[in-house]
C-alpha cells in the first residue's frame, strides 16, 4: 500500500474507535445513574485493578505494549469517572509537582484538581470533604518513608484506597548556563536523591532547601544565577531551559504514592493493608508484635517508627503487609496484635499496584 492508503485505513479505524468510545460511554452513563441513585463510589480502585488485568491478559497479538494500553485506558477511565459524577482530587502542590504527577498518573486528566500547601492540608481536605480523594507521598526507594505522612495517619480517619509507584527522574533547569549557577533550589528529598552527582558536578555549591520541587522551580524562573532540581514538567510550567536530565544517583529511582479517601476497597486477590501500632513498654515488645503475622504466613513489605507525640519515648510503628484486612488470616493476626498493643488502626486495604508509572 501506498502512504494514502496507509493513512485511509488509519481514518478509518480511528472512527471506528470514535464511535465505539461513544457506544462504551452511553453504557459508562447508565452506570453513573445507578451508582448515584444507590449512593454507591464513583472510583471503585478494585474494578480499576480487575479492568486493567483483564485488558492486558487480551493483548496477546500485536504491536500494542501493555502500557500504552494502561496509559490509554487511563484517559478512558478519566473520562468515565467525570461522566458518571464531578470528582474532585488533592494533591501535594503547588502545581508541577511530581505529586501532581502520580495523581494524573491514577486519574487522568478528566477530572478536576486542587492543590494544598502541605499534606496535613490533604488530609484536612479530604476528611472535609472539600474533595473526594488525596494523593500523598509515603515513601522513597532512595530516602525512605515520607515523614510527615506516616504522621498524619496517626490521627486522620481518612483511608488508604489505593497506591502509585512512580519512577522518579530529577532534572537540573535554569535560565542561564551551568556555569553561571550560584545556588540550586529543590525539596530536602530532590536534594538527597541526587546528592552525589551534585557533589560531584556542583562541589561547594548553596543548596537551598524549599517546600516543594515546584517552587524551587519557580524561584529559578525569577532569581538571576540560579537553578532548581525538579520535574519536566516543572520546566514547562515555568519556561526553563533543561541543562541536565535523569540527574538521580539511583536510576530505579521510584516513590510510592498512596490515594486517600472515605471508601473501603474490597479485597481482589492482591491487596495489601497498611496498620499502625502502639507497643506496650516491655522486653521483646516489637518481636512479639511480628509473630502473629510469621504465624499467618503474611508477607510484610514496610515497617517504620515514628515518635508518638503523645508521651515521651512512646513510638507508633507503620507496617504494609500483603493481604487483604477481611482476609481470615490478617484478621487472625490483627486480632492477636491487639492483645499485645495499646493500640491498633488498620489504615486501609487496597490493591496492590504491581506497574510502575
Amino acid at each position: 500500500m501506498d502512504l494514502n492508503e496507509l493513512r485511509n485505513n488509519i481514518d478509518r479505524i480511528d472512527r471506528n474507535i470514535v464511535s465505539l468510545l461513544n457506544e462504551r460511554y452511553e453504557y459508562v452513563k447508565g452506570v453513573g445513574e445507578w451508582k448515584n441513585s444507590n449512593s454507591s463510589a464513583i472510583y471503585v480502585p478494585e474494578r480499576e485493578k480487575a479492568l486493567l488485568e483483564k485488558l492486558e491478559s487480551i493483548n496477546t497479538e500485536g504491536l500494542l505494549q501493555n502500557r500504552t494500553l494502561r496509559a490509554i485506558y487511563r484517559e478512558i477511565m478519566s473520562g468515565a469517572i467525570a461522566l458518571e459524577h464531578p470528582v474532585k482530587v488533592g494533591y501535594l502542590g503547588p502545581e508541577a509537582t511530581f505529586t501532581q504527577q502520580a495523581a494524573l498518573g491514577k486519574f487522568g486528566r478528566s477530572v478536576e484538581y486542587k492543590p494544598s500547601s502541605n499534606i496535613a492540608e490533604v488530609f484536612t481536605e479530604v476528611e472535609m470533604n472539600r474533595v473526594d480523594y488525596g494523593c500523598v507521598p509515603i515513601e522513597n526507594s532512595t530516602e525512605g518513608a515520607v515523614n510527615y505522612t506516616l504522621d498524619r495517619f496517626v490521627d486522620s480517619n481518612s483511608k488508604i484506597c489505593a497506591e502509585i509507584n512512580m519512577s522518579i527522574h530529577q532534572n537540573l533547569m535554569a535560565n542561564c548556563d551551568k556555569a553561571a549557577i550560584k545556588r540550586i533550589y529543590s525539596h530536602p528529598q530532590a536534594l538527597g536523591q541526587c546528592r552525589n552527582w551534585l557533589q560531584k558536578n556542583f562541589p561547594g555549591i548553596d543548596l537551598i532547601e524549599v517546600s516543594s520541587t515546584t517552587k524551587a522551580a519557580k524561584t529559578a524562573s525569577i532569581e538571576e544565577n540560579s537553578a532548581a532540581i525538579a520535574s519536566t514538567l516543572a520546566a514547562e510550567t515555568y519556561n526553563l531551559k533543561l541543562l541536565e536530565e535523569s540527574i538521580e544517583d539511583n536510576t530505579d529511582n521510584t516513590t510510592r504514592f498512596l490515594i486517600i479517601g472515605n471508601q473501603e476497597p474490597k479485597p481482589t486477590g492482591d491487596d495489601k493493608t497498611s496498620i499502625c501500632f502502639a507497643i506496650k513498654d516491655k522486653i521483646g515488645a516489637l518481636y512479639d508484635c511480628l509473630l502473629p503475622f510469621k504465624h499467618e504466613d503474611i508477607t510484610l513489605t514496610m515497617i517504620e517508627s515514628r515518635p508518638s507525640k503523645r508521651k515521651n519515648w512512646q513510638y507508633c510503628f507503620f507496617l504494609d503487609m500483603l493481604g487483604h484486612k477481611d482476609g481470615e488470616n490478617v484478621k487472625k493476626a490483627i486480632s492477636e496484635l491487639e492483645e499485645m498493643c495499646q493500640f491498633v488502626k488498620v489504615l486501609g486495604s487496597y490493591p496492590r499496584s504491581t506497574d510502575i508509572i
